[in-house]
């Protein structure tokens, strides 16, 4: 049953101290409401609880994001636009901007708010598991004054936390130390975003000579809380790099997490994936401790690591073509191996939309075409033509006949035809062509997206060297 608006009061003081005043005038009376992404899901289904609402929303005091020499401290009314778009969280903070990227659509990002994300203490917040593993200090704020509360300490069970009546989020405070750690970050759901997690990780790891000097380790979904895996850290810190250690630690996940059955997944299969995950993180930071002071052995990779996250999306766009792929790839680093590039380049890729699929296709010039009239870079229209070498070459019969199945293809499908064309001939890219044209537009769509990620893959390849 829906709500009925004429129950419900709406105040918007407008400014922090008087939303503090109200609430402490009133106490118990008022429910924040922020970006409503949450609480507005109760109240489409009928079963918000609090029928008085103070808006917080935009109140400029919770809304800035300040770089100190010692921390950052993100006001907790910034949405996840805010810290998507923002250069030292990506830069220096990487698994709390790709669990922004994470969090529901682009409209979901522009209204859901960090400290909203916190306060609803879901389990299965993609950010949260981010903030653990930072060690984040949250800065609580009421009209009796304010104090401050480790994250770790925050949550005390399900939906349920520190925060005392009257009191609100003012702000998070993440400490600026984690330049030499890697990073280790991966969401299991039905989609990478616009779905809530079955299982979420988010990890650091420190390498020195060869030994794990301070592995940090947060799940979500698989415990009434997010989840800080102490004791695994425990048992592979200060442990020197040898086979086996990935699997010790997986296996010693099954003794601290608590997962449920649900809607969304199984007990067994958390329990599975969490303990993969685990071992997975394990696993890559063992490889990263092989490479020279755990540092990548690539020039073009190292490099490319230590520039600022504009530059290093730049640096990538012409292996692909998508904004949204290259901001959040270059979000991901630092990166310790090619492999682990690669790896992240097709996660990111999957979870994209539609639109920034075909923005990556709109920067491919039409096969056996020039590139002159495309909006891409002179290094993606080079590799364009090595791509087609074997079309350039092909008689002027195939030729046309490619052209005009090219613009047939447009008038059905509204984009042109991609294929990953290394190695093929104009017959063989036509016949593809001419069987593709059977599709309908969502299944094209799809064959067409993992034609563009094998040509990303290639690309990326020869942007590294290998």
């Amino acid at each position: 049953m829906r709500s009925d608006p004429r129950d419900y009061q709406l105040v918007t003081p407008g400014t922090l101290l008087s939303v503090l005043s109200l609430m402490d005038r009133e106490p118990e009376s008022w429910t924040p409401i922020a970006g409503g992404t949450d609480l507005m899901v109760l109240y489409a289904a009928g079963k918000l609880p609090g029928r008085r609402l103070v808006s917080i929303w935009n109140l400029p005091e919770l809304r800035e994001i300040e770089v100190l020499p010692e921390e950052v401290r993100i006001g907790a009314g910034c949405t996840y636009s805010d810290l998507r778009q923002n250069e030292i969280i990506a830069r220096e903070f990487p698994l709390l901007s790709s669990a922004a990227a994470w969090t529901g659509g682009v409209a979901n990002q522009n209204r859901g708010t960090l400290g909203g994300n916190i306060v609803n203490a879901s389990p299965a917040a993609d950010s949260l598991p981010a903030l653990l593993v930072y060690e984040a200090v949250l800065a609580l704020v009421s009209a009796r004054g304010e104090r401050e509360v480790p994250y770790t300490q925050f949550h005390h069970g399900y939906k349920k936390h520190a925060l005392q009546s009257g009191e609100l989020i003012r702000a998070v405070k993440l400490p600026r130390n984690y330049a030499n750690y890697f990073v280790f970050t991966r969401k299991v759901g039905s989609r990478k975003a616009q779905a809530i997690s079955k299982v979420c990780v988010a990890a650091l790891g420190k390498i020195e000579n060869g030994t794990i000097v301070d592995a940090r380790i947060a799940l979500g979904s698989v415990a009434p809380t997010p989840l800080r895996l102490n004791a695994t850290e425990d048992l592979i810190n200060g442990q020197k790099v040898e086979p086996g250690l990935a699997s010790l630690a997986a296996a010693s996940v099954a003794r601290y997490i608590q997962p449920i059955d649900d809607i969304r997944s199984t007990t067994k299969y958390r329990a599975a994936v969490a303990a993969n995950l685990v071992g997975e993180f394990v696993e890559t930071l063992c490889s990263k401790a092989k490479t020279t002071g755990g540092r990548p052995t690539n020039d073009v990779l190292r490099k490319w690591n230590e520039v600022s996250s504009m530059e290093g999306a730049k640096e990538i766009l012409s292996c692909c073509g998508s904004t949204a792929w290259a901001e959040r790839l270059a979000q991901r680093r630092p990166f310790a191996d090619e492999s682990s590039l690669l790896t992240a380049s097709e996660e990111i890729w999957s979870s994209l939309t539609p639109n920034d699929w075909l923005e990556a296709f709109r920067n491919h010039p039409r096969l056996g075409e020039s590139p002159d009239d495309t909006p891409t870079s002179a290094r993606s229209a080079a590799w364009s033509q090595q791509e087609q070498a074997r079309v350039n070459t092909a008689d002027d019969d195939v030729k046309c006949a490619l052209t005009a199945a090219n613009r047939a293809f447009e008038e059905t499908f509204g984009h042109i035809f991609i294929v990953c064309a290394t190695g093929k001939s104009a017959a063989e890219i036509l016949a593809i062509l001419r069987r593709r044209m059977q599709n309908d537009k969502h299944t094209e769509l799809r064959e067409a997206a993992d034609e563009q990620r094998q040509i990303t893959q290639l690309r990326l390849k020869k942007w590294l060297g290998i």
